[in-house]
């Protein structure tokens, strides 16, 4: 595990835009695959990440998580990642099925199914990620089910916080990638950040990291480390 630290937030999502950039170059295989996160760090990161000379008709981008809503909903992480990013790049974006047809469980279902097809064993290539203010990453939140998943990659989530579902990646598909990064800043995340990283185990969902089996870079900005204590951090 490696922590850099960038002094502002833009600084952090241009870092981060050229780590994946470098990542998605490096990668051995014929084709790369990418799975997005949701939030405003990610954002901004996808508005870099555009610009960067990536060879991206070899890669295959999809959702680590999405809300269950239409694809056309302002709450869609999908319709952010499509217009920060997959709308200016030549990627192939798989998205989730909507429909008022379909239920949760069935876009789960049929999501999952479309993964099993080109990622390999479930090992994705990179996995972006953020954290909530309570520990949360993807749609895995405190104290709901998916967080005790160990067989499915993908499945839908009730949050009984928030009352709504929400279609995640699982604890062990995160855990598979060969490489993954949480994009985090804000002060406002600070607390939560030193507890992920420096509190006892299970205290927040992200913890789940901690059993990847690649690497995991968490990419934060000053204000959001500027709780922690013990760990070992490169600024940059």
């Amino acid at each position: 595990m490696r922590v850099n630290v960038f002094p502002t937030a833009d600084e952090l999502a241009a870092g981060a835009a050229g780590a994946i950039a470098n990542a998605i170059k490096e990668s051995p295989g014929a084709r790369v695959s990418v799975g997005l996160a949701g939030g405003s760090t990610p954002r901004a990161t996808y508005e870099h990440l555009r610009w960067e000379p990536v060879p991206w008709d070899g890669v295959d981008l999809w959702l680590s998580d999405e809300r269950w809503v239409p694809h056309d909903h302002e709450d869609s992480n999908g319709l952010m990642a499509a217009t920060a990013l997959v709308d200016h790049v030549g990627a192939r974006f798989v998205r989730p099925r909507w429909s008022e047809y379909l239920t949760a469980m069935d876009s789960a279902a049929f999501y999952e199914a479309e993964l099993r097809r080109f990622i390999p064993g479930g090992r994705s290539d990179i996995v972006l990620l953020g954290m909530g203010a309570d520990g949360h990453t993807a749609s895995l939140f405190p104290d709901t089910r998916a967080l005790d998943e160990h067989r499915r990659w993908f499945v839908h989530n009730e949050v009984p916080q928030l009352d709504t579902w929400r279609l995640t990646a699982t604890p062990p598909m995160i855990n598979r990638a060969r490489t993954v990064l949480v994009l985090t800043a804000g002060e406002s995340k600070a607390d939560v950040l030193a507890t992920a990283l420096e509190g006892p185990d299970g205290s927040v969902p992200i913890q789940l990291l901690r059993h990847a089996v690649g690497e995991v870079v968490w990419m934060v900005d000053e204000a959001a480390a500027s709780s922690l204590s013990s760990i070992t951090v490169e600024r940059v």
